[in-house]
């Protein structure tokens, strides 16, 4: 697999389209920082890892649906390995007048637009959704 984030935010839009509850997807540290990110902000009911081993390791999503309808109406992948998208601090607008986001790989970690904005760092822009 060439993009495992952008196969995880595939899996995330996929599961909403057909309303599953839950998922898993194939481990690693930034899906696990990605899903953290969407659970802290209300988009996802909640993640879990399984397995002990590394390559036997499974993130395990849980979707949610506040009023039956699915949290995340769109997710997109932004930056791809083929091109890179990067923004500096001032140039980060607020997506649908405020009510959607950006997640950010900054060199502090991965973080909403808004906590980037606050802490004046720019970065690679991971996805963006609403």
């Amino acid at each position: 697999m060439t993009d495992p984030i952008g196969d995880l935010i595939t899996r995330i839009k996929n599961g909403y389209a057909v309303r599953k509850r839950k998922f898993k997807v194939p481990y690693s540290a930034t899906k696990e920082n990605l899903a953290k990110i969407l659970v802290k902000e209300g988009y996802l009911k909640e993640i879990t890892v399984e397995g002990k081993k590394p390559q036997e390791k499974q993130l395990v999503v849980g979707l949610k649906y506040p009023h039956q309808e699915p949290a995340i109406t769109n997710i997109e992948r932004v930056s791809k390995p083929s091109l890179r998208v990067y923004l500096q601090a001032k140039k980060l607008k607020p997506i649908r007048s405020g009510f959607g986001m950006r997640i950010l790989s900054t060199s502090k970690g991965l973080m909403t637009d808004k906590q980037a904005k606050k802490k004046k760092l720019g970065g690679e822009v991971i996805c963006q959704l609403w």
